[in-house]
């Protein structure tokens, strides 16, 4: 059974690793995770801040959600990542349909994804988000940001 609940300062470490891991494939792609990531202060310093979840699988920590409230009914999903040993058994759509569930006031919902992730745009648009735009991130012309979002209808029966 999966739960989504807050997570903790000593969590820290545990998510810090899952996340290198789950992030491995960006490393190969394009020769690092993305920022801070591999750095448990990163970690801390975001949950402390508040909107982090870990996500547990049969009593253990199996991945990590970032969220950030923007305002005026704004998400943005900063990270979700999910230990490899665990991809696959519908974890993550599982965790993104509990945020959604979670701030019900939500109107849009926004996030970015590397160029070459086919599985996260798959993923992203099974789960209702489109693809917006297309961003180069300031240091790296050849590396491209994709921008999803997802607008929520007003009565929040059904996400667009």
């Amino acid at each position: 059974m999966t739960m989504i609940i807050p997570a903790e300062v000593k969590d820290s470490t545990e998510l810090m690793n899952i996340c290198i891991r789950a992030f491995d494939e960006d490393k190969k792609l394009y020769g690092a995770i993305p920022p801070n990531m591999e750095k448990v202060m990163w970690h801390r310093q975001n949950i402390k801040s508040g909107f982090y979840y870990k996500i547990i699988e049969n009593g253990s920590i199996v991945g990590g959600i970032k969220l950030f409230n923007l305002g005026k009914g704004h998400m943005r999903l900063g990270a979700i990542y999910i230990d490899p040993d665990y991809q696959n058994r519908h974890i993550g759509s599982t965790a993104l349909e509990f945020i959604e569930r979670k701030f019900p006031d939500t109107k849009k919902w926004s996030l970015d994804t590397p160029y070459k992730s086919y599985r996260n745009h798959y993923f992203y648009e099974k789960l209702g988000y489109t693809k917006i735009a297309e961003e180069h991130p300031e240091k790296d012309k050849e590396f491209v940001l994709f921008i999803y979002e997802k607008i929520c209808d007003i009565n929040h029966s059904n996400k667009k």
